[in-house]
């Protein structure tokens, strides 16, 4: 399409939004939405559902749109979704028989038309509809969505005998085996898919005679749910006031995740500071250059070993020698203190931390490197593993992360990997983006799992551990998972979460087995010159010692090297 055709068919879909764009009907909706006074208190009330951002909803469209079912306004008129209307009226009609104080479904909508203000405060786009069209709306999806979520009540022993005749059989049975009921349970919990949790609450109200039974009933409903969907586990009491407090379904769920009490205190200032948060270098080593090197010593190793000379079996002597052996069993700081060796102990150590100074600036450095928000820097779980870190499951959820460092234990929280998992965590993600006023947490908690997946050994190896229950097809597609998560809206601090990884990097890279491979790395992997010019020293080297020897007499020397004990039996 060439620019000029782009910008005319832009001009008329302008065009047309437009001429279809209500605006006598709009003018009326915000005099009336400033006027009104809201019948609970003159606060404002804040927006719950939101439209997913642009930078998630690219990386992955199909996990943030409806397939099933839509529930509020926001896809309401897909023509995809046309089929579940049927669906929907239907459950409005048992909806009725069930409801003696209403004599039609019109007092319903009514009820719900007083809420009006109310229901478009909850979303973040501006509703271009009608206030009894949104009403009507609302009481049928309304009606739906308690109808579905009322089996599972059913399994916690509640409504036996009514949920059985209230259930959408076409779309679900009593174990909610049906393929078209996993794909409403996604729907349910997408966050442009959210429905106000308090109408749900004057539904029930309307049926049950009571606030107080209505939030009974909703609490048993939401936490049956979260046993068949939530990632973590679900605590066995959940407080009534946690109803109160949810504006929707998703939003149950992340308070789930995480309590008031803890998000308030990971909130802490200055939290878009990054300054004192500097990337540490991953141990990468490239296999191709490892192999290379490896072969080319090997090469120059095998050549000398067949060569008979008296300077080659002058170092094979002397690394089959006694004391040699001796001296690489004792510790490093015996050795630091040997006459001679005590000269090269500080070299040495400046040459294995070198890398791990220049890492480090002054405070008052002009030049602040803000962190990657593609993927924390943190060793992978099986380079962890080999490093001696232990990984442990808990039932905590993401609160209880932590890392020992006395028992280089990592502990980690048991997480469910279904079908729904991906989908769920990322809508919560997005919502997290969204809503919350501090840290993302749960975000910083997907990009952590992120960094330490990063194959499907990592995957297999927690799911060993019992910190990964998957249900998917292989480790694989657990370890796709999570390194498919959308990455970050905003830069941000977790301080539970940052010092874990700080602590993990901390004990990783102090080890003398990593530091020796960044040593490696840094001057023999990364450089073929050094290597060549290494080669020459030693080749060279070689030569001049033949060429003594060749004058001087070296035999008794090497002999006296080679065979300690008949030296010694010798008068």
């Amino acid at each position: 399409m060439s620019n000029s055709s782009f910008t005319s068919a832009t001009q008329t879909d302008y065009a047309s939004n437009t001429s279809t764009f209500n605006e006598h009907g709009w003018v009326v909706q915000i005099r009336k939405t400033l006027e009104e006074q809201f019948e609970e208190d003159n606060n404002e009330i804040p927006v719950s559902i939101f439209s997913v951002p642009t930078t998630l909803l690219h990386a992955n469209p199909h996990a943030y749109t409806p397939q099933q079912v839509a529930l509020g306004p926001y896809h309401h008129w897909r023509q995809e979704l046309y089929e579940m209307e049927r669906y929907k009226t239907a459950a409005a009609k048992r909806t009725m028989k069930h409801l003696q104080c209403f004599n039609n479904f019109q007092e319903i909508v009514d009820q719900i038309h007083v809420m009006e203000s109310r229901i478009r405060a909850c979303y973040h786009k501006y509703l271009n509809l009608k206030g009894e069209t949104l009403a009507w709306m609302m009481a049928i999806d309304v009606a739906f969505l308690l109808e579905f979520l009322e089996v599972y009540a059913r399994k916690d022993g509640k409504l036996l005998s009514r949920v059985t005749s209230r259930l959408t059989s076409n779309l679900v049975d009593a174990e909610g085996r049906k393929s078209a009921h996993i794909a409403i349970l996604r729907d349910i919990l997408m966050l442009e898919n959210q429905i106000p949790l308090f109408l749900l609450r004057k539904m029930l109200e309307f049926e049950l005679g009571s606030l107080e039974a209505a939030d009974d009933m909703l609490l048993s409903m939401l936490r049956g749910l979260s046993i068949e969907l939530y990632p973590f586990k679900t605590p066995e009491e959940l407080p009534k006031l946690l109803i109160e407090d949810s504006a929707h379904v998703l939003d149950f769920f992340y308070r789930l995740l995480m309590p008031k009490a803890f998000r308030t205190s990971q909130i802490t200032e200055g939290d878009e500071s990054y300054g004192e948060n500097e990337e540490e270098e991953e141990i990468n080593i490239d296999e191709e250059s490892q192999s290379n090197v490896m072969r080319f010593f090997n090469v120059i190793w095998k050549g000398l070993s067949k060569l008979n000379i008296h300077p080659v079996r002058f170092f094979k002597a002397l690394l089959n020698s006694k004391l040699l052996k001796v001296l690489f069993k004792l510790p490093w700081n015996i050795i630091t203190k040997l006459p001679v060796l005590n000269l090269l102990k500080e070299p040495i150590e400046n040459i294995f931390t070198r890398e791990d100074k220049e890492d480090l600036k002054p405070e008052n450095d002009s030049v602040v490197r803000p962190p990657l928000i593609e993927e924390l820097t943190i060793p992978s779980v099986t380079v962890l593993s080999k490093a001696g870190v232990c990984f442990v499951p808990n039932d905590g959820g993401i609160c209880s992360t932590q890392f020992d460092v006395k028992t280089r234990t990592l502990s980690l929280p048991r997480v469910n990997l279904d079908v729904n998992a991906g989908i769920i965590m990322r809508n919560m993600v997005a919502y997290e983006s969204c809503n919350a006023s501090g840290p993302l947490v749960f975000t910083r908690y997907t990009e952590f799992m992120n960094g330490i997946v990063d194959t499907e050994k990592d995957a297999k190896l927690l799911r060993e551990k019992g910190i990964i229950l998957n249900r998917l097809k292989s480790d694989e597609e657990a370890a796709n998972l999570w390194n498919g998560m959308s990455r970050s809206v905003k830069l941000t601090k977790v301080p539970f979460l940052d010092e874990v990884v700080e602590d993990v990097n901390k004990y990783y890279n102090g080890r003398w087995k990593v530091k020796a491979e960044k040593c490696i790395r840094g001057y023999v992997y990364g450089s073929w010159r050094i290597l060549t010019v290494l080669a020459c020293i030693v080749l060279l080297g070689l030569m001049v010692l033949q060429t003594v020897c060749s004058v001087y007499t070296c035999h008794r020397v090497i002999q006296q090297y080679a065979n300690p004990d008949s030296s010694a039996d010798q008068p």
